[in-house]
């Protein structure tokens, strides 16, 4: 068990291998380690990208103003 709500289950044991499912409440997200990793860099770019359309209208708006101060 981990915690009170997520429960590790063996599925299948052949040789040195062992099968581990997982049982989890559906709100809880459950993913392989690779597939958390790529998750996260898409996160990391998305907030970028963000950052910079931010800033590109940041610039506009300064742009404009001082247009209009003319």
């Amino acid at each position: 068990m981990i915690g009170e709500h997520i429960e590790l289950v063996v599925l299948d044991v052949e040789g040195e291998t062992i099968r581990i499912g997982i049982k989890a409440p559906k709100h809880i997200e459950v993913h392989r380690k690779e597939i958390y990793l790529q998750i996260q860099e898409a996160n990391k770019a998305a907030q970028s990208t963000i950052g910079i359309m931010d800033l590109i209208k940041i610039v506009g708006a300064i742009k404009k103003q001082k247009d209009n101060a003319e």
